[in-house]
């Protein structure tokens, strides 16, 4: 690998009195990751020395840089983006540290934007102390859509198990159904489908789709959103060629382990999808954005204030959101080569066909 070939890979450090800088080091403690990127930390030289002590990481050296010009190949980075005289107290939910939190999202996302940076990986934040003039959103995902001007994108949960995309994010229960319209789900059947096939190379992604209600409405009887809103958006998705099924009780969808039949699961509601994802990939489940214009992943747990600088948080699902970010890099790569320059459609001259070739070649998309 020449080291133009290397990434570059921006690091929020999340909130500094959580686990975040615990699954940073840990993960970047393999000497393998710098043979593949290049980890540039936004964040804070003093509070990565804090949490190295804290932690007793010997083995793991930042070089301190003010901008990204100034990484260099099989190195860790850190920029700083905060006060030095910022205070970590291990395990609490305090004002600088959603502060902190901010002002490193904010330099890493800009570097992004930009291009200093290839992909970002963001360490755990606390969606409330981050509230601020500057940071009025629901968590990382809606920030980075404004950021980047992006309306058209989705949450999508991503393991070597499953992938579950969810309509609606982080809202009240009792506001979902209002929320669900079949223009919106059908959106995000779009964007999962062309997510699977530029980042994640699968050709022909097939996408199950859940309904709202419990046993997806059982035809009317509790609640009319699949029969009006959701089936109307599964059907015009199959008219564009995309394989949706369902809608599906997820219930008995995941019971009968039917996912696995599927390449990414469509839910309508937060809880609904998110529950069984990390009941089965909590450890290394990851946190993708899909449809933004730039590749920014997160592991899928959070700040785990309890257990903030005890050695006790594991770095898997940080370490496959760092992974991840690569892959997709790649693929993208790979898919914006393959799609450059496409063959020709010529239109068949229907008095020129051999009668005796059948040219009705359909693919079932039925189960």
């Amino acid at each position: 690998m020449t080291q133009q070939d290397i990434i570059r890979v921006g690091i929020s450090h999340g909130d500094i009195n959580g686990i975040g800088y615990e699954v940073i080091m840990k993960t970047l403690l393999d000497p393998r990751i710098l043979e593949m990127c290049t980890p540039v930390v936004y964040g804070s030289p003093k509070v990565a020395a804090y949490h190295r002590k804290a932690l007793n990481i010997e083995n793991l050296s930042f070089n301190h840089i003010r901008t990204t010009k100034e990484a260099s190949p099989r190195r860790a980075h850190i920029i700083n983006c905060i006060d030095d005289n910022v205070r970590v107290e291990l395990g609490k939910s305090t004002p600088i540290a959603g502060e902190s939190s901010f002002m490193a999202l904010d330099r890493a996302a800009s570097d992004l934007e930009k291009g200093y940076i290839e992909v970002l990986v963001t360490a755990p934040i606390n969606k409330d102390n981050i509230q601020s003039d500057h940071f009025n959103f629901p968590g990382h995902t809606e920030f980075l859509a404004q950021k980047f001007n992006s309306e058209d994108y989705i949450m999508l949960m991503v393991s070597e198990t499953m992938k579950v995309g969810v309509v609606t994010t982080h809202m009240p229960l009792s506001r979902v159904s209002e929320s669900l319209s079949k223009d919106i789900i059908l959106n995000k059947i779009r964007i999962i489908s062309r997510s699977l096939q530029q980042d994640f190379a699968i050709t022909k992604p097939r996408i199950a789709v859940f309904g709202l209600n419990p046993h997806a409405g059982d035809n009317g009887l509790l609640g009319s959103e699949e029969k009006d809103i959701i089936l109307p958006a599964i059907i015009q998705a199959k008219k564009e060629g995309i394989i949706a099924l369902g809608p599906y009780p997820a219930d008995g969808f995941f019971g009968t382990e039917d996912y696995r039949k599927f390449d990414a699961i469509l839910a309508m509601y937060h809880d609904q999808g998110l529950i069984p994802f990390k009941l089965a990939s909590f450890d290394r489940g990851v946190n993708y954005t899909a449809g933004l214009p730039f590749i920014r992943t997160s592991p899928a747990h959070g700040t785990a204030y309890s257990i903030a600088g005890e050695d006790k948080a594991s770095p898997e699902s940080f370490r496959q959101a760092l992974y991840l970010a690569i892959d997709i890099y790649k693929n993208r790569k790979i898919y914006e080569e393959i799609s450059k320059n496409p063959l020709k459609k010529y239109e068949i001259n229907p008095n020129q066909v051999d009668e005796s070739v059948d040219i009705e070649a359909e693919d079932d998309q039925t189960l």
